[in-house]
């Protein structure tokens, strides 16, 4: 018993001492720790000039499941729900151009169909021929305009919280967009609290000293980002697709968290309405990513909707 002591003591302060002195080193442990839970093991794949990295887990035979992430996101974005996900199906979240650690050069277009016809490219280097694709937020987005633009390679289509179309009442995103505003900008380690707040209803604590890798990461690429978000913002506004919604031959799952701050929950019943074959789930006291927020709920309803199709 005491030797077992001895050990815990030991591992708990070399914790302890690699949270003040290497943050960075034990944000990167803790990310490994997550992806093995859900035998997610880190890939990469040549798409034409660009190598894409990507998680891989879970096994099957069938259509595998494509997770693409949002916006500021990256391909981890999945990992603390891929393990309700893979002990059924083959899962695949890939980084997506400008996030992550993908191609993050300035010099190029990230706009929602050239994003579409990068992921084509990424399944035909990958050998997907059909998949059951789903995004969150700009995910969304892209993944709704993929199943438009290549309905033959979409065996379902899952929505959470996508960007893409516009509800009946606006969001506080929307609002402050309209007025020239970035609401997902971080200028500050201290802003860092702010935008966990505003994408999460129930947000959970950040060590400070992991916040200021956040803040880092996401200055590091500053200028990217807010190219980014208004390609997508301007797209959102000016041009959703409300319109096109009847295209999506695929049976599609939308799901939504009811206190979504950056794309409202009025947006449902417009998707809903607008496919043909579609199903809702809103869940209550949830914000903009139920896959984080409400991984566990959220996976029940994913693979349910993935058994029948």
């Amino acid at each position: 018993m005491m030797i077992i002591l001895y050990i815990f003591a030991a591992f708990l302060l070399t914790i302890i001492a690699a949270y003040f002195f290497l943050p960075k080193a034990l944000f990167d442990l803790m990310t490994g720790m997550l992806r093995m839970r859900g035998g997610m093991r880190q890939k990469s794949v040549k798409v034409g000039d660009n190598v894409w990295p990507y998680l891989e887990g879970g096994r099957g035979n069938d259509a595998p499941v494509v997770l693409l992430h949002g916006f500021g996101g990256d391909k981890d974005n999945w990992s603390l729900y891929a393990p309700h996900i893979t002990k059924h199906h083959r899962l695949i979240a890939p980084d997506l151009p400008g996030f992550g650690e993908n191609d993050r050069s300035l010099d190029r277009d990230y706009d929602i169909l050239s994003q579409v016809h990068r992921l084509n490219a990424f399944l035909d280097a990958m050998n997907i021929t059909k998949c059951h694709i789903g995004g969150n937020s700009m995910g969304g987005f892209i993944a709704l305009q993929f199943a438009m633009e290549y309905p033959d390679k979409v065996s379902s289509l899952t929505l959470f919280n996508n960007a893409g179309v516009m509800g009946e009442d606006k969001s506080e995103l929307a609002i402050a967009a309209e007025k020239g505003e970035n609401s997902l900008a971080l200028s500050s380690v201290s802003d860092v609290d702010r935008l966990m707040a505003f994408v999460s209803h129930k947000p959970k604590p950040m060590p400070k000293n992991f916040k200021k890798l956040f803040f880092a990461e996401a200055n590091a690429h500053k200028d990217l980002l807010d190219k980014i978000f208004w390609q997508i913002a301007g797209a959102g506004i000016n041009h959703p697709l409300n319109d096109r919604l009847g295209e999506v031959m695929a049976p599609s799952l939308i799901i939504w968290g009811r206190h979504d701050r950056l794309i409202d929950v009025s947006c449902v019943p417009v998707l809903d309405e607008g496919i043909k074959n579609s199903e809702a789930v809103i869940f209550e006291e949830t914000g903009h990513i139920p896959m984080i927020e409400r991984p566990k709920e959220t996976a029940a309803v994913h693979r349910a909707f993935l058994a029948k199709h």
